[in-house]
């Protein structure tokens, strides 16, 4: 047994420790991206199969290895419709530009270039959002990035009007006709009102959430828009993003945060 593993050992070639280094890190971002959530143990489990799988057959044991393949080649199949959403997610996140920065700052000797054409005019959107959060008026603002939202924009009434805070308080004025549903910006303009959003299952938000917070859930779960929820009962902010929520944040956080997402370009350059 020792010479067995001495042997493969010595048979480990430069291209199986990068086969080894790129599985950890594509399970490391996996990790990321569903830590917090149902799907981690489920994933976890997955793997634990999938490795005593790979003992077994190196053990030679083919009755079992025969029923774990089996399990394992039936399974994957099931695996993409259970996870279909965090798949929609990762896949999103690997094909955005924001993803080859992060790599970069991550690993310095990735010297590519990206350019981040996410431009947003943020200070009317916060401005709109403190006033709404103190009058409590009910409020959900979706911001579009590289989908474009088009079978949701489709949903509501078009507006395609520049960004601006008046225009803002009144398609969220209480007596408006636009204000149920969603706001949605795309390419720095009000694109379209009264939207219909996709409501996240999500079984582990609070109690407290309301509609509009499971509404910005779920689109954030789906694409890689980023959501704005003001409360109508208590008046607090939320920001949404890639299926995960911070609640109650002040407008100076959330101007950070829109600045830091949006307004990257012109931080990058400087």
């Amino acid at each position: 047994m020792a010479n067995f593993f001495i042997t493969a050992f010595i048979q480990i070639k430069l291209a199986d420790l990068i086969d080894i280094l790129l599985v950890a890190v594509l399970i490391y971002m996996l990790y990321n991206l569903l830590k917090g959530t149902a799907a981690t143990n489920i994933l976890i489990g997955i793997f634990a199969i999938f490795i005593f799988w790979r003992v077994v057959l190196l053990l030679e044991m083919e009755m079992l290895s025969q029923i774990l393949g089996a399990f394992i080649s039936v399974g994957f199949i099931a695996l993409i419709v259970v996870f279909q959403p965090e798949i929609r997610q990762f896949l999103l996140l690997i094909g955005t530009p924001r993803f080859l920065v992060n790599m970069r700052r991550r690993f310095g000797f990735l010297k590519f270039k990206t350019k981040m054409i996410f431009i947003l005019d943020v200070d009317p959107i916060v401005s709109a959002c403190r006033k709404m959060s103190v009058t409590k008026t009910g409020a959900l603002i979706v911001i579009a990035r590289l989908n474009e939202l088009q079978q949701y924009t489709e949903s509501g009434q078009v507006i395609d009007a520049a960004i601006s805070e008046d225009l803002i308080l009144n398609l969220f004025f209480k007596n408006s006709p636009l204000r149920d549903g969603a706001v949605i910006v795309l390419n720095n303009r009000i694109r379209s009102a009264r939207v219909i959003l996709p409501v996240s299952g999500n079984q582990n938000l609070p109690g407290e959430i309301g509609l509009r917070h499971r509404a910005a859930l779920g689109i954030t779960e789906k694409t890689d828009a980023v959501a704005i929820v003001v409360s109508e009962e208590a008046g607090y902010i939320s920001c949404f993003q890639r299926g995960n929520v911070k609640l109650n944040i002040t407008p100076s956080q959330l101007k950070n945060f829109l600045d830091s997402e949006f307004n990257l370009e012109e931080k990058t350059e400087k």
